[in-house]
């Protein structure tokens, strides 16, 4: 693989890049964290049904990385930190680097962070949840409500209340520490698109909107 600090002449070309499931989860994940993020209320049953939903949905990403077309494919963008730094560097100094055949290495080293981000506040929001569905949660937050905590000790029986408390509040601290992170990785990601559209002279929201750059 030629470096990435290769200074190219003219602008880059413009290939067709990604297919529509790759764009409908990118916009999706989006959207949910998002609303998730940013409007609706912790806990409550929407909190739920969107954290499911990602769930879903990054399941559905993450099996195509292993059998959708060659630019969706882990493979084509595997994580490189120190091409990353290369990378970066080079938009820094206003360098246009070459063109990559999926993301480019800092869009690979950002999608692979949220991706992490996003699994592991899924599972603590699980583990906060009892893996309950938000039909669940939306009954117990109702019977809480009017008083009646039968539905919650429910849950807890068979488990020792220290425990299960400790692991509840842990859960409850790495949830909202991974949230913050994700919102900042995620406000990074469009910084890191602005910048690199201004560097290589390239619309880079039309293509994932889209599927081409042209």
């Amino acid at each position: 693989m030629s470096s990435c600090r290769e200074k190219n002449e003219g602008d880059v070309a413009s290939p067709a890049l990604w297919d529509p499931l790759v764009r409908l989860t990118h916009w999706a994940i989006a959207a949910c964290v998002i609303v998730n993020g940013l409007i609706s209320d912790p806990g409550k049953a929407l909190h739920v049904w969107i954290g499911w939903a990602v769930l879903g949905i990054l399941a559905v990403r993450l099996v195509w990385g292993l059998i959708g077309p060659s630019e969706a494919r882990f493979v084509s963008f595997l994580p490189d930190p120190r091409a990353a730094v290369l990378y970066v560097i080079d938009l820094i100094q206003g360098i246009r680097p070459r063109d990559y055949p999926s993301h480019n290495p800092a869009g690979a080293l950002m999608v692979y962070a949220l991706w992490a981000s996003l699994g592991i506040v899924i599972a603590t929001g699980l583990i906060m949840t009892d893996a309950g569905s938000p039909m669940q949660v939306a009954a117990e937050q109702a019977a809480v409500e009017a008083g009646d905590w039968s539905l919650l000790a429910q849950n807890a029986l068979d488990v020792d209340s220290e425990i299960y408390m400790a692991i509840k509040h842990a859960a409850g601290f790495v949830h909202e520490v991974t949230a913050n992170l994700l919102m900042f990785l995620a406000a990074l990601h469009v910084v890191g698109v602005f910048v690199e559209g201004r560097v290589m002279r390239r619309n880079l929201v039309k293509p994932m909107l889209l599927g081409d750059r042209k």
